[in-house]
Formats: structure tokens, sequence, C-alpha cells
């Protein structure tokens, strides 16, 4: 990777952290990595205490009454699943969007096979939106959960969650958000907007490390763990115990992924999400219009920032996202995600399955330089046309993915003019 790249896949996982998450990650193992609150012993003690931080200023982030509600997880996928698998049963009836990710989307399937039953409301066709009087007139008698992607990962669309959570309030209906692109990127208040579970990775916006996730509980809901074990608690007991967090974290936590994570969420405290929200804005303003500028690009999602989080996924015309995305990387080490993005959903709502797009997910530490670069090099690439073998040109190193189906890619750069 050379020193000038450019990295726009943050909706993937942020990078670069802040620095403070590499260091305290490096002190907390050399300095007080011993098992957290499983021994009396100092170094056991100080690492049981960075987790209980970490704890606090997950539920102070989110205006958690109660820390002990913070349940932390190996990413968002492992917290929508206890979510799901922990209060859903057949015969249940469960209201979820049509834009997940697959971290909602075959977790539902799943229970699906099993006898729950699911109604997808669609986005309407102007924002991309899911309206709440829909998701209230498709509430039934057997409704135990609405399920909402907070912001899609593809088309950046932020939902309604407080309008859909006062729905769910009043219908009494337990309300689970999956914050995976929000989380850390927008304000989010679990009592504004009456959320019982809150999922989330730790590794994206709050700019931890990966293998970190949490999922608030809220005590209006009951959830089943998925897994019992040793927790360092009532251990004269074979049962699991009942307490708040101990119930649903068994086993040694990633203790340095969470001091890490800790690390980034004052970060961000220091900060103050609003301010990080509007410079974001700033640059995804910057990168919508100046993609949507050439006209053989195709943009998808809302124009007004407001609406979105820092993703644009796009189609240019004569390449495919793979080809998009080879050249990117090789040409001008400029990292972005082509496809399908783990959400075929989304894909086919928008029209883009099964190719998928190219998606640029900007960051706090991305530049207005850096997407200057990013739009000329897209510019570069929409005035040149790929050499006669260019589609069917593999190398014996590259093994196609669903990053880069197209292989390594011969082009011709154009000069710029």
């Amino acid at each position: 990777m050379g020193a000038t790249v450019i990295y726009l896949d943050n909706a993937a996982t942020s990078w670069p952290k802040p620095e403070t998450v590499y260091t305290t990650m490096d002190s907390f193992l050399r300095e007080k990595g011993a098992n957290p609150g499983r021994s009396g012993y100092d170094m056991a003690v100080a690492a049981e205490q960075v987790i209980e931080e970490a704890r606090t200023l997950v539920a102070r982030l989110f205006n958690i009454p109660d820390e002990r509600d913070v349940v932390f997880t190996l990413n968002c996928t492992d917290s929508l699943n206890l979510a799901l698998k922990g209060i859903l049963h057949p015969g249940n009836h469960v209201i979820t969007d049509s834009i997940g990710h697959n971290a909602l989307v075959r977790p539902l399937r799943r229970l699906e096979r099993d006898g729950l039953l699911v109604t997808r409301v669609p986005p309407s066709s102007e924002g991309g939106f899911v309206s709440p009087d829909a998701v209230r007139q498709a509430i039934r008698p057997a409704t135990r959960l609405i399920a909402i992607t907070h912001a899609s990962n593809v088309s950046g669309v932020i939902q309604p969650i407080e309008e859909i959570g006062e729905v769910a309030r009043k219908s009494r209906v337990a309300f689970l958000v999956d914050a995976a692109q929000t989380a850390g990127v927008v304000p989010i208040d679990v009592q504004a907007s009456h959320i019982d579970l809150l999922a989330l990775s730790g590794h994206k916006g709050p700019l931890g490390p990966p293998g970190t996730g949490v999922l608030y509980i809220s005590k209006r809901v009951e959830v089943e763990p998925l897994k019992e074990g040793g927790t360092g608690t009532v251990s004269e007991s074979e049962e699991q115990p009942l307490d708040r967090p101990s119930r649903y974290e068994s086993g040694t936590l990633n203790s340095v992924g969470i001091a890490g994570l800790g690390a980034g969420l004052k970060y961000l405290l220091a900060k103050g999400i609003e301010t990080i929200r509007l410079y974001e804005l700033d640059l995804l303003t910057s990168l919508w219009e100046g993609l949507a500028a050439n006209p053989r690009v195709t943009v998808y999602g809302p124009k007004d920032g407001a609406d979105r989080v820092g993703v644009v996924s796009f189609r240019l015309l004569g390449w495919s996202p793979g080809e998009i995305g080879a050249i990117l990387d090789q040409a001008f080490d400029i990292k972005v995600r082509t496809g399908l993005h783990c959400a075929p959903a989304a894909h086919r709502t928008l029209g883009t399955y099964p190719e998928g797009s190219v998606r640029a997910s900007i960051g706090c530490f991305n530049t207005s330089d850096e997407i200057g670069a990013f739009l000329e090099a897209i510019s570069q690439i929409a005035r040149a046309e790929p050499v006669a073998s260019a589609r069917t040109q593999r190398t014996a190193q590259h093994t196609p993915s669903e990053g880069h189906e197209e292989g390594q890619l011969s082009w011709q750069r154009l000069p710029t003019t």
C-alpha cells in the first residue's frame, strides 16, 4: 500500500483509527492484559475497569440510562443474531425493511423457515424512506418486533427511527435498530427514539478495532442468551446468571479490542458527534455533486446529505463495478467497495442487482483533497476505453471476488486536459 493511499471504504470498517486507539491497545496488552473480572489481583481489576469504562462511554453516547444494559459482542452481526434469536419464536410476526444487510436478512430468513412470519416494507420510490404509516399498517396481533436498518450500507438513506419508534411504542411492539452505519456518525438517542434493541459494530463509526460490537437491551424486553458459560460471577451456580450484562457475556471478552473501542469513543465524544457529522456532510456534498455532474455516472440515493450517511453508490456507463474498483485500486491506490456489499436486498430495491455498484464511503479522517483526487480518477476512467482483452484478462495471482470480480485490468489512461 502506497504512502498516498486514499481509503474510501469506511462503511466496511473505518480506517485509519485515532492514534489513541493504537496506543491504548498496545499499553493494555503490555500492562493490563489479564483476564478481566476473573481474579482480584491488580492487573485483572485494571482490565475490568477498562471494560466497564467503555461500557459507560457507550451508554453516554446513546443516552442509555443504565450501562448494565450494554452488552459487548463480536460485531453487529453477533448483536443482531442475539437480538433476533433471543426474543423471536415460531408464530411471532416481524416487520422489517427491504434494504437490510445480510446481517439482518439472513437470521430472519433462518427464523422464517422455522415458522416466523415476516413482513418486509419497501421504501418509498421518491426518497428511499420506510414510511412509519406503512409500518403501522403492517402490525398484527402476533407482531413481536419491528426491525429497521437505520441507514443503508448501499444508498446511505437514513430512516426515520424516531417516528417508527413512536409507532412501535404506541403499539407495544419491541423496536430493534441496526445502527451499523450510523453509530458514531449521526446522533442516536435510545430514549427519544423508543429503541428497545440497538445493534452496532465497534469498528466502523465508533472508530474501534475489528472484533468489537454492542447490543443495547432495554429492560422492556426479555432476551434469552444464545450461549452460556463462565462469566466470572455467581461461579458457585451451574445455571447462567440472570444479572446484566453477565447473562450475555459468557467467556473471556475481547478485552484489548474493547479497550481500543473505549479509546475510539473518547475521541468521538471529545470531538462531538455533531461536529464530525457536519464535517462529513461537507465531504459528502462534494462527492455526490462531483459524481452527479458526470453524464456517464448514475448516483443512487437522495441528493440531500442530511438524509444520508457518507455512503455514495454509483455506476459508470460502459464499465462494470468490479472493473472500476480494480482500476481505482491498481492505478490510483484508491480503495472502494464494489459488488453487492453483502446487501442483495438493497440492490434489488435499487435495481442494481446482480452486478451491484461502486461504493465510496467517507470517514472523519478523509479530506477534501482526497475527494477531489477520487473524482478526478473517475473522470479519467469515464473518458477512457478498456482495451479489447480487458474483460477477459486474469493473472495467476488474482482470485476473482465480489470486490474485484473482473481481475487485473488493462486500460488506457487518457491525459488530463
